[in-house]
């Protein structure tokens, strides 16, 4: 993503290490505000770990940015572990993360690897989800793995050679399994070479432009042993079966269900007038309702004549008090009170009538008359 369409740098303002199990311990930290509106992001690989730039992808006056290090990797440790590693285990670390934050519910964004994590803790914490962003969608079935191995070599044929000679020719049949085979061996003469070859693959193919920075970040030891041991172990050992069970677990007929009430509600909406709003409560520092409504051009929180568009991840039915807070804020720092209106038409055209001529002067008059005097019968 380009540098200049993402937020400026920031440091975290808390960090630590969570230990999730007798074995494991997971990187976190807290940038943004402090008491902002939580999202909490998940990275890629899986084993990939996160960086400085996926801090810059909230806003940092609104939300509350919660980054972790997923098991085995990045800051995390034991760094590149494969035991008691599984989409289970990473779904309850993210439980266990929230609860020592004190965060009741959140904000999911994942990427790639990151967007099949958001969809299995989704489907099982749904009430702990107060949106999902995904991108770069990878649902780690069979298909999307050939395409790694495989596929992507019709798009970036020296990286892909590359990849496919670190092999001698008698293995390369089965590609993930000879690469599983060197990167768990506990000899780092052997698995480290097997880890940069793997990184410097997938590094090399995940822009579409040749990006040096990238690819030499992924030929480091600690991040490539972290990426490729935990990305071989899941392609091998945490296939979803059946395969589309995310999609399918999903619940079509529960989709369908609700967009139809959604459709109806408006409908319902259309018939009685105008959308009385629901109300959130009153602003914690002004005092006055807060009010949620669907306005013409999309629904919006409405505070002492300053209304603010919900951004398309928040509805009226989910958006909180806290949510509505921030975005009425932010509405009046860019000057959210509407101009008074307008005068009445017969106002404005008196206001901008054409003034009457100037009378004409009179004739000057003669010398005054003298008064009459009165007589003794006035």
């Amino acid at each position: 993503m380009p540098r200049d369409l993402i937020f400026p740098t920031i440091e975290p303002f808390a960090t630590g290490l969570l230990p999730v199990d007798d074995l494991h311990s997971i990187y976190w930290e807290q940038c943004g505000k402090p008491d902002g509106v939580p999202v909490v992001f998940l990275h890629g690989g899986p084993g990939a770990g996160a960086s400085p730039t996926h801090r810059r992808f909230f806003d940092p006056g609104f939300y509350r940015i919660i980054i972790f290090d997923q098991r085995g990797a990045g800051r995390s440790r034991p760094l590149g572990e494969t035991r008691q590693n599984t989409t289970e285990h990473l779904v309850g670390d993210m439980e266990q993360l929230r609860r020592m934050l004190g965060i009741e519910r959140w904000h999911v964004f994942g990427g790639s690897w990151g967007s099949t994590l958001a969809l299995a803790y989704a489907q099982a914490h749904p009430q702990r989800c107060r949106s999902l962003t995904l991108r770069g969608i990878f649902l780690m079935r069979p298909e999307e793995i050939d395409w790694f191995f495989h596929g992507m070599g019709t798009y970036f044929p020296e990286a892909h050679r590359s990849f496919v000679d670190f092999l001698p020719p008698a293995e390369r049949g089965d590609m993930v399994q000879a690469y599983h085979r060197r990167l768990t061996d506990p000899d780092p003469a052997v698995h480290l070479p097997a880890a940069r070859a793997w990184s410097i693959y997938e590094g090399s193919c995940s822009t579409l432009l040749p990006n040096p920075e990238i690819v030499a970040s992924a030929g480091e030891d600690a991040h490539a042993l972290g990426l490729a041991r935990i990305e071989a172990h899941y392609f091998l050992n945490n296939l979803f079966t059946p395969p589309d069970r995310l999609l399918r677990d999903i619940g079509l007929n529960r989709a369908v269900t609700l967009i139809e009430e959604k459709r109806a509600k408006r409908a319902h909406k259309g018939r009685r007038g105008a959308d009385p709003g629901r109300a959130l409560g009153d602003h914690p520092d002004k005092g006055g309702p807060i009010v949620v409504k669907n306005g013409r051009y999309g629904p919006y929180a409405s505070h002492d004549g300053v209304n603010a568009t919900l951004p398309s991840h928040l509805t009226p039915e989910t958006i909180t008090l806290e949510e509505a807070v921030g975005l009425l804020e932010a509405r009046t720092a860019r000057g959210g009170k509407k101009p008074a209106a307008a005068k009445p038409r017969s106002a404005a055209r008196k206001a901008t009538a054409k003034p009457k001529a100037a009378a004409k002067p009179k004739p000057p008059a003669g010398p005054p008359k003298e008064p009459p005097r009165k007589g003794r019968d006035q």
